[in-house]
């Protein structure tokens, strides 16, 4: 049996869902007239057949008493008892005829306008009485001010218990659909078979017209009774069906709102949102978006022309609005126009920002073949590539860094699938990916994979320094350490998206393929570096972390006095001891510790393995100032270690016991690269220390010329932004090239770095 109406798209309350109910409700209303009318005619019909049956029976009664006369006519009375006979044999069965139309046509027809229609307007009506009562708490939401927090809850307490008895009334307003148009065919079918069979029974003997209908009529009830079993089977497993999803907390649009770029209709993602007119007024209109045929469109009613909102995708961009008075908007800029959407929840806001986000990452899969060639790839790269020198040297010099991210091991194939020639990058992982793959990582959010094209996208040298630190090998070895041990099958890049998916999932968000770690690991008290402490619970961990010695000229500094005044270089210092004297056992600490240690010793596997096992990438360590990891890699001068820490969330600005944050520390040891790093990520340069000193002052006192200079234009440029921002300007674009100089510097050539102004006067 063919549902009618499928309850899934009831839930979407979608315009196809609307046309789909209007068209049932206009196929009900003529079936009850045409029901209507047919029982009045079978009513007619069987008090002519009664008169007809009471008319005949008289005239059997006249032929019999004819052959009783003609008694002495023994032909005459023979013929006259015999054909009389007959008749009233046929009267017999056309009286059951009447019967069985009186009883399996008329009645059966009655009671099915009478009841089941009648529980079908039923349905009706709280149907459109529920979607009425949604539409006005649905305008209420909307309206409700951002500022007015009682408004705003008595809106989503509104909306809750409106869309709850909207799905309610509307889950059952189609289960009775179905089973009106179930029951339609079954009651249709079997009075019309009680009907025949009646039929053929009165004309079986020399009837040939009701003789030819007999094998159909035998196939048809051979079907009928199938139908009925069928039927019967799929109406119980139908309000299974309802009955389980009316135990839902249909209340959310969450299930509704699935990312499918692979859907069969074409349309990746659909459903209601509001949008703003672009004329005087300003006003909210309620429509059924999709993002179709890489396109975000809209519509009204579901036969209706779309609306094109964006043309082309790979064009746009799309953030949120949260400066606009109502809640839940976002923006989808183009290079023609601006849309500005609201969604009726927090959790359909982000599911639409990150659909079009995926979907402005599928349409550049078309220009994908175009940048295969060596020559095409190094032209992509030279135009975005941030740096210094001329445009030819850094064409070369950005084709140069791609080809070593790339050419790291196991880069050459996505990490999720194993696709060859991956283009694209998550920058926190430090991996490569297939575009496939990125979108799913695009949709886990930025706290779990940040996707950049490596071929679309500007790289910075730090960024491209990062990636060649890491891998796919490397990750995998931590994120896949225990996937011999799981029966889960790792995707080829012919597998589904769902498989991909499901395994991206379990990989990065669920982690259910890293190395467990012990019960004393785990502790989060336990802090201390000594290799003799706890020293029998690491005998049990199966795969120990192998004690590790610090990288030759890498895991320490050393401190001479020219880095600036005795008391800074002295207090900035801390507690901490020569790394070199000494081999640790790292495999003791608990991840925030461990990422502490390999951040000064620039172990990137250590400190991705860190943060796989859940490592704080803001942790404190108590006994030593309060330093974090960040401050830890800055007085190592470890460049890439501070981006791979500020990509997975570290805060540029937590400051330590002596209220110095990153920046500081960096100013007083003269690491000028990652001043500039700082500075860039969004360091507070006014920010004081406990001795009331800033950075510029620092810097100052130290004579770097380099660093004040970056300081003092980087707080330039935000007076000018800040006179700039009426303009809609975005401050001085000299800035941006001598940031990118800088970076660059930092990242390929650091001792042009190490100058200091010779009087020390600026």
């Amino acid at each position: 049996m063919t549902i009618k109406v499928d309850f899934e798209e009831c839930l979407k309350d979608s315009p196809r869902f609307r046309a789909e109910i209007e068209a049932v409700q206009v196929d009900v209303g003529e079936l009850e007239t045409r029901l209507d009318k047919l029982v009045k005619q079978c009513q007619a019909m069987l008090e002519a057949g009664r008169v007809y049956y009471q008319t005949s029976k008289s005239f059997v009664s006249g032929l019999q008493g004819l052959g009783h006369h003609c008694s002495g006519d023994t032909m005459m009375e023979e013929c006259l008892q015999t054909f009389s006979e007959k008749l009233s044999l046929m009267l017999e069965a056309q009286g059951e005829v009447i019967d069985v139309t009186q009883k399996s046509v008329k009645m059966k027809l009655q009671n099915f306008v009478k009841e089941d229609v009648r529980r079908f307007k039923d349905a009706r009506k709280e149907f459109e009485r529920s979607s009425e009562s949604l539409e006005g708490a649905l305008a209420r939401n909307a309206q409700a001010p951002r500022g007015k927090s009682h408004e705003v809850e008595e809106a989503n307490n509104a909306l809750l218990n409106a869309r709850k008895a909207f799905r309610s009334g509307a889950l059952d307003y189609v289960l009775e659909i179905n089973i009106i148009e179930a029951k339609k065919k079954t009651e249709l079918l079997m009075a019309m078979l009680s009907l025949m069979d009646a039929q053929a029974q009165l004309f079986q003997n020399g009837h040939q017209s009701l003789a030819q209908l007999d094998q159909y009529r035998q196939k048809l009830s051979e079907e009928h009774k199938q139908f009925v079993l069928n039927s019967a089977r799929e109406k119980r497993d139908m309000e299974q069906r309802h009955a389980a999803i009316k135990k839902k907390d249909v209340s959310y649009d969450d299930s509704m709102m699935d990312f499918n770029p692979d859907a069969t209709n074409g349309v990746a993602m659909e459903g209601h949102l509001y949008k703003r007119a672009s004329n005087a007024f300003k006003t909210w209109s309620r429509r059924w978006f999709s993002i179709q045929k890489n396109q975000l469109v809209y519509q009204k009613k579901f036969k209706e022309q779309p609306t094109v909102v964006v043309d082309d995708l790979r064009l746009c961009t799309v953030k949120p609005s949260p400066e606009n008075e109502r809640r839940f908007c976002f923006e989808v800029v183009s290079p023609s126009k601006s849309c500005l959407l609201q969604a009726d929840s927090e959790r359909q806001q982000q599911a639409w920002i990150r659909a079009v986000q995926n979907s402005i990452a599928s349409a550049f899969q078309e220009r994908r073949d175009d940048q295969h060639s060596p020559r095409q790839r190094s032209n992509s790269m030279s135009l975005s590539y941030p740096g210094g020198g001329g445009v030819a040297s850094q064409e070369n010099e950005g084709f140069k860094a791609l080809e070593e991210v790339q050419n790291i091991a196991g880069n050459k194939e996505c990490c999720d699938c194993g696709a060859p020639g991956p283009d694209w990058a998550s920058i926190n992982l430090g991996i490569t990916l297939c575009i496939v793959c990125s979108g799913i990582h695009r949709s886990l959010g930025v706290h779990f994979s940040k996707v950049r094209s490596l071929t679309l996208d500007s790289w910075e040298p730090e960024l491209i320094k990062l990636m060649c630190e890491l891998g796919n090998s490397v990750i995998n070895r931590i994120y896949e350490a225990r996937i011999d041990e799981i029966t889960f099958k790792k995707p080829l890049p012919s597998s589904p998206r769902g498989d991909k998916e499901a395994w991206i999932k379990s990989k990065y968000v669920e982690k259910k393929f890293i190395q467990k770690l012990p019960e004393t690991v785990r502790n989060p008290l336990q802090t201390h570096f000594s290799g003799k402490r706890n020293r029998a619970a690491t005998q049990d961990r199966n795969t120990p972390r192998p004690p590790l010695k610090p990288k030759p000229g890498r895991a320490t500094l050393p401190r001479s006095a020219e880095t600036g005044p005795s008391d800074i270089q002295k207090n900035n210092a801390g507690p901490h001891k020569d790394l070199n004297d000494q081999e640790e056992d790292l495999s003791i600490l608990h991840p925030g510790a461990l990422l502490y240690r390999s951040a000064a010793l620039q172990n990137f596997p250590l400190m991705a393995d860190a943060l796989a096992h859940g490592a704080n990438v803001n942790w404190v360590k108590a006994a030593e100032e309060s330093r974090t990891p960040l401050i830890e890699a800055v007085s190592v001068n470890a460049l890439a270690a501070c981006e791979f820490l500020l990509q997975n969330g570290a805060d540029v600005n937590q400051a330590d016991g002596n209220g110095r944050g990153p920046l500081h520390h960096a100013t007083i040891l003269g690491h000028t690269g990652l001043v500039c790093l700082f500075l860039k990520r969004g360091a507070d340069y006014n920010a004081r220390d406990n001795n009331q000193k800033d950075p510029i002052t620092i810097a100052v006192d130290n004579a770097n010329a380099d660093i004040v200079t970056l300081l003092r234009i980087a707080k330039m440029n935000k007076e000018m932004q800040e006179m700039d921002g009426a303009l809609g300007k975005s401050g001085d674009e000299t800035y941006q090239h001598i940031f990118r100089d800088f970076s660059h510097m930092a990242s390929n050539n650091p001792e042009k770095l190490k100058r200091r102004s010779a009087d020390g006067k600026f």
